[in-house]
């Protein structure tokens, strides 16, 4: 008797044991948060100056955030703007000029995080045309990708700014990236990009001058925008995007050679490893100003923004004054 007791107690001693520990078990397992969809528009398809965006299988910086991002490819910043205009997308990927001429026909927007904060524009001629400042452009044949390009846009920048307009030059459609009309003398000059100069460069074009549109007038390159439907919707979600977004960024910075090597997988145009590298410097290069190093990736700089938006005003690219100050957004980007 005295043994079955003991038996008995031993067995309901684990029996408790077992279910004590199971209820602790039970407590301590973490909870699964329920990933949230994000849709980030682009202005271009999935290329190599962008693959911190595009890796997120592999550094898993957004998904660590509790986001699934999907990038929708588009043809422009206008394109990017369309598809969050339209429901299609939650973020656009875009450009000052896109941002300024919606808000020119009255969309409702909001600027949230300044992507690439330095103008990567230039105006590439080759040396024996002489062209070393801006008025040097004026009765010049000039190419631009396409009449309704950033080229164009900012080439017409530059011009205002040394006092020139569209009148004073000859600007001509050559395509995007082509460079032959410049190597065959078709055009004295060509609006085009720094990425897209070094692949006119790998293209065979020979010794050339640049002038930058940053030294005259430093507009951003992109920004992420939403409508302020979307803000007031998605504040939560859109801080971790950011959140994860400049993580993301930082990572290119200090990792040039890992994202060249993923680009090879992710990027349209990422086939040449040494390219990606040669392109995601520069893109890291733009990405950083004297007010990112003092505040963080990402930071708005409202000022060049409007001296942008009356820029194109006075152009005639836009037809109202645009207040920026009523459409950027500051309080979600992450500061150091």
């Amino acid at each position: 008797m005295k043994t079955k007791n003991i038996f008995a107690l031993l067995l309901s001693a684990a029996v408790f044991m077992t279910a004590c520990g199971a209820q602790e078990q039970k407590t301590e397992a973490p909870k699964t948060e329920e990933m949230e969809n994000l849709r980030v528009a682009s202005w271009s398809q999935p290329i190599t100056e962008q693959t911190n965006l595009l890796v997120d299988e592999e550094k898993g910086y957004f998904k660590e955030n509790g986001l699934n991002v999907t990038v929708i490819p588009g043809a422009g910043g206008g394109d990017a703007i369309k598809n969050i205009l339209s429901g299609q997308a939650d973020v656009a990927f875009t450009d000052p000029g896109s941002l300024y001429f919606a808000l020119d026909k009255g969309e409702k927007l909001k600027v949230l995080y300044n992507v690439y904060p330095q103008n990567v524009f230039n105006i590439v001629s080759l040396k024996e045309k002489n062209i070393t400042k801006p008025e040097d452009l004026k009765g010049k044949t000039i190419g631009v990708y396409s009449l309704a390009s950033g080229t164009r846009q900012n080439l017409l920048v530059m011009l205002n700014q040394v006092g020139l307009s569209e009148k004073d030059v000859k600007i001509v459609e050559t395509g995007l990236l082509n460079f032959a009309p410049l190597m065959q003398g078709q055009v004295d000059a060509t609006a085009a990009t720094d990425t897209g100069l070094v692949i006119g460069k790998q293209k065979g074009l020979g010794d050339v001058n640049v002038l930058e549109v940053k030294d005259y007038l430093n507009i951003p390159s992109d920004i992420f925008v939403v409508t302020e439907k979307t803000f007031e919707d998605k504040k939560d979600v859109l801080e971790k995007f950011l959140e994860a977004y400049q993580t993301s960024a930082q990572w290119m910075i200090d990792y040039p050679e890992e994202a060249a090597s993923l680009a090879k997988e992710y990027a349209i145009d990422g086939k040449n490893e040494e390219l990606n590298l040669e392109i995601i410097k520069l893109r890291n290069a733009s990405s950083i100003s004297e007010r990112t190093e003092e505040q963080g990736l990402g930071t708005l700089d409202a000022a060049i923004l409007q001296q942008g938006a009356d820029t194109y005003q006075k152009l005639g690219l836009v037809e109202n004054k645009l207040n920026m100050e009523e459409v950027i957004i500051e309080e979600l980007i992450p500061t150091k």
